[in-house]
């Protein structure tokens, strides 16, 4: 009786423990729909469709910030737009990165405004691009771009990117950052490729939730933590000519299958606002897109964060789109469509006409509270009403020594090695070495768009004590073993007879190729061949008979079939930020092992678009798969082997997970990173199965002659694709399993 009465007591402490962790939890919740529902009791319409608002900082500046002109603020353009227009949010810069003290000074003093000069003293949210980092404040730490990350595969290193990069954008006062990036990047023309994970469904999603799981935490409130906002919700990345803000054809069975599972796995893991599509998907314009917005949004994933418009994109329904006969009827149709809050940009005249329609009960109020609700439901989540005002707790560790050994080491693992004849790389320090091509001694090469300014373009701005490439490789091995000869422009010959020369007293050839900086519509290309003048330089160096390193900097694949054959070593690197030239420098001459893998196919044919998941039909009947290189290629200075591919069961039941073990070890004489990919194969199934998808993937050190078990578990999410009722669908068959070179199949009953 005595042990069962201590049973009991110890039952009773523990519920009386857990209780109020749960009570706390859903009050909590509750709390915050309390405070907003109050607020909304008590706002006028005019200050509910000014929540909805928003503009860009250019709307309420006097100057213009270039790198020969200081930014200032209009304080009367500004309180104009808080006080009058009662405008919810502001964006951007106007027109390059403010160092943090400036940013401090314009955020309190919108916040100023906002707290002492409006009836309700809503705060503002305030929204950054930043996509790679600090992109907008000076000496922001940089990392690769979102492709050059996923060629990593290692999501501890994406999660630590966001961790790093909400501090340094909260430090900056700045609470809200329009990143992650979830479109999948199906089309290798696309200007904004780069700014994806790639090209497989699975690995954008794991790389999103890392991204999320370590920008938000489990607390947006937190003063290094930030409100994500997922872009573009949805279609945006597979136009079908390949240039930006055009038209897609996805039907609704390939957008349950490949477009929509990276938003809905980022809405599990938190993400509080959306950002819209600025393209088209079947005729229909992503900001009047209701099936996307509120049938698949709001009724079936219970979306509770509120969604923003892309740039002027309500506006171009009537002005680019004609889909609304007026503006009004824009306004009305992307309101009625879902959007919560119009990125206007440069105006209010959003505010002017939803008023004008709600008025005249062409927009009910209930629609307003709703899409009002949800914004202020952020601002309270992310502690705003608390404290609308810049933490200077993180300033001193803005940038910090520990920030930037994260990045380079982030840069190491996403460069790719596709090609290392005679073992070429790495190279020895005491060589003399001739560097030419235009991306050979440019910082912003290494960063792309969105980097400092949007285009990324401006050199001068640069921070001058990062290392190009050309630097880090003259720190590396000494000034008097290099030379540097540019050769080319990206599309213009310059001094081709001069790097011929120079080859003459060199031991070998780095050759660095690639494109210059670019984002969005000004990135768009007709032909993904790279420039002949590039092609001419490597043709020019190739005659020399030194041994010649191709190293490719570029935003997507140019197409480089006509040199690569006649190349030793070809090093790939999709903008690998602020540290890649000390980054490319580690792993050319050794102090790095290149562990980076292709999150994209690389096409060999310009008219060539095959993906790696692409259907049986697509490679067979006198069809192929004819990369240059492969998705998941990617070779290292030390060799794997994998072994022993088991089961813990062959045959499953519908409901069962599925344990997958195999053994991966180093072969080789030299520590090394691998990534272990998993693919799975649904042999047969009503709807025509992928070849193979990846399922499963995780990085591995190993020092030589280690060997590692590595494990993974299939679920039936894994095993499931959209049927042909366009629902989620687990058909009983035989799937096969590949890993490395193995492969092993198991029945699923």
């Amino acid at each position: 009786m005595k042990f069962l009465l201590k049973v009991f007591l110890f039952l009773l402490t523990a519920s009386l423990v857990i209780i109020p962790i749960q009570i706390f939890s859903q009050q909590s919740e509750k709390e915050i729909d309390r405070k907003v529902n109050l607020l909304l009791s008590k706002m006028t319409t005019e200050e509910k469709i000014g929540q909805m608002t928003q503009v860009t900082l250019q709307a309420v500046s006097k100057t213009q910030g270039t790198k020969d002109q200081h930014h200032e603020l209009d304080l009367q353009k500004l309180e104009d737009a808080i006080v009058k227009y009662h405008v919810g949010s502001i964006l951007n810069v106007w027109d390059v990165a403010h160092d943090i003290n400036y940013w401090h000074k314009i955020i309190n003093h919108i916040q100023d405004l906002a707290v002492n000069k409006t009836r309700l003293k809503i705060p503002i949210i305030y929204g950054i691009d930043a996509i790679h980092g600090a992109t907008y404040t000076k000496g922001g730490t940089l990392f690769p771009q979102a492709l050059a990350m996923a060629s990593t595969f290692n999501v501890e290193l994406e999660k630590k990117v966001g961790e790093i990069t909400s501090q340094e954008v909260r430090a900056s006062g700045i609470p809200w950052n329009f990143y992650p990036v979830l479109d999948i990047g199906r089309h290798p023309a696309w200007p904004r490729l780069w700014e994806t994970f790639g090209e497989d469904v699975f690995l954008i999603s794991q790389f999103g939730k890392a991204y999320i799981q370590g920008a938000q935490g489990n607390n947006i409130n937190n003063p290094d933590k930030l409100a994500v906002c997922l872009k573009h919700y949805n279609g945006y990345g597979f136009p079908i000519t390949g240039k930006d803000r055009t038209q897609a054809w996805i039907g609704e069975r390939m957008m349950r299958e490949y477009f929509l599972p990276p938003f809905k796995a980022a809405i599990d893991a938190g993400a509080e606002s959306v950002m819209i599509n600025s393209g088209d998907v079947d005729g229909i314009p992503g900001h009047a897109n209701y099936f996307l917005l509120t049938q698949v949004l709001r009724n079936e994933w219970k979306f509770k964060g509120f969604t923003v418009s892309d740039w002027e994109d309500i506006k171009r329904l009537y002005t680019r789109d004609n889909v609304a006969e007026t503006p009004e009827d824009a306004v009305r149709m992307s309101v009625m469509a879902g959007v919560d809050m119009s990125m206007v940009p440069y105006d209010f005249s959003f505010y002017e006409i939803l008023l004008k329609l709600v008025k005249g009960k062409k927009v009910p109020i209930k629609r307003i509270d709703e899409a009002v609700g949800r914004i202020l439901r952020v601002k309270y989540k992310l502690g705003l009403f608390d404290n609308p005002y810049p933490n200077k707790k993180f300033v001193n560790e803005f940038a910090s020594d520990e920030h930037t050994q994260q990045n380079l080491e982030a840069a190491r693992e996403s460069i790719i090695l596709v090609k290392n004849d005679d073992e070429l790389l790495p190279l020895k320090k005491n060589i003399k070495l001739l560097i030419t091509g235009p991306t050979a001694d440019k910082l912003m090469v290494l960063n792309g768009g969105w980097t400092i300014t949007w285009q990324g373009n401006e050199e001068v701005l640069y921070p001058q004590e990062k290392f190009t490439i050309v630097e880090a490789i003259e720190s590396k091995i000494g000034k008097q073993n290099v030379t540097f000869v540019q050769g080319s422009d990206f599309n213009k010959t310059l001094d081709i007879e001069n790097a011929t020369e120079a080859a003459k007293n060199s031991d070998a050839i780095l050759l660095c190729l690639g494109e210059p900086p670019y984002c969005e519509t000004p990135g768009n290309i007709n032909d993904i061949t790279l420039d002949a003048a590039q092609l001419n330089l490597a043709e020019e160096m190739i005659k020399t008979g030194k041994p010649v390193v191709l190293l490719m900097i570029e935003g997507r694949p140019r197409v480089i079939k006509a040199i690569v054959h006649k190349i030793k070593s070809v090093l790939i690197s999709f903008l690998p930020g602020m540290e890649g030239g000390r980054a490319i420098a580690d792993i050319l001459f050794g102090d790095a092992n290149p562990s980076g893998k292709l999150p994209i196919t690389y096409p060999q044919h310009v008219n060539d678009f095959t993906l790696y998941d692409h259907k049986q039909l697509e490679s067979k009947e006198g069809n192929s798969y004819d990369p240059q290189w492969a998705f998941g290629y990617g070779l290292s200075y030390t060799t794997f082997e994998y072994s022993n591919l088991f089961f813990s069961k062959d045959i499953i039941k519908k409901g069962e997970n599925l344990v997958v073990n195999v053994t991966v070890k180093n072969t080789g004489k030299v520590k090394g990173k691998e990534s272990v990919l998993l693919y799975l194969s649904d042999l047969y199934r009503s709807v025509s199965p992928p070849v193979k998808q990846l399922k499963g993937f995780e990085k591995v050190e190993l020092e030589p002659g280690e060997s590692k078990e590595v494990e993974f578990i299939l679920t039936p999410q894994h095993l499931s694709f959209t049927g042909i009722d366009l629902k989620p669908t687990i058909e009983c068959g035989v799937f096969a399993v590949r890993v490395g070179n193995l492969k092993k199949e198991f029945t699923l009953k």
